[in-house]
């Protein structure tokens, strides 16, 4: 089965809650400079993500084979221990807000634009748990991330990328040597079935 890719998400910044989070007064030339900066990422923000229902195929009690790819962790073999199928996944601000906050000099606005980067993150990622739960009704879901989990190494990120094809081509997040991912604010993992 091909991955699937969701390159239209709808999104939308709500101006009161930003300007709340970062603390920016109603009013003040903060935020009109915010306000601006929001109206310049919506215009061109193209939040993005791609998974794929996945069987397992084996397992052990310290790996799980997944299309192929063996992902060593002790952790997930446990979580995935009466589970089937899982969703491994990549979800991106995209790199059109990863160009526009490139342009950013200053630190304020490098910051206000990773927290507007951070709410298109959230909004690719809500999107792919909603398209996710509508087409394969897993019931309640759990998730788990390389990296983020003491016995699941952040290099497992090459099988994840390696399940799903190209995210590169297909939602443009680059793996890098250090298995981190650009654009920056991008996230990946696994949506799997729970009864927790």
């Amino acid at each position: 089965m091909d991955a699937t890719i969701l390159d239209e998400v709808a999104w939308r910044i709500d101006l009161p809650k930003l300007k709340q989070q970062l603390g920016i007064k109603e009013g003040s030339s903060y935020a009109v400079e915010a306000e601006g900066m929001a109206a310049r990422a919506e215009a061109i923000g193209s939040p993005k993500a791609m998974y794929k229902a996945s069987l397992i195929e084996s397992r052990g009690e310290d790996h799980v084979v997944i299309e192929g790819q063996t992902f060593q962790s002790r952790v997930m073999a446990v979580n995935l221990e009466k589970v089937h199928r899982v969703f491994p996944f990549v979800a991106t601000c995209g790199v059109e807000l990863e160009e526009l906050s490139s342009a950013f000099t200053t630190v304020l606005a490098k910051f206000w634009a990773d927290a507007i980067k951070g709410l298109a993150l959230g909004a690719s990622i809500l999107a792919l748990l909603e398209h996710i739960k509508e087409q394969h009704h897993p019931g309640d879901v759990s998730m788990m991330s390389p990296g983020s989990i003491e016995s699941w190494s952040l290099s497992e990120q090459r099988a994840l990328f390696s399940v799903l094809g190209a995210p590169e081509d297909s939602i443009g997040v680059e793996l890098m040597e250090s298995c981190f991912m650009k654009p920056s604010m991008s996230a990946s993992g696994m949506w799997f079935p729970t009864e927790h």
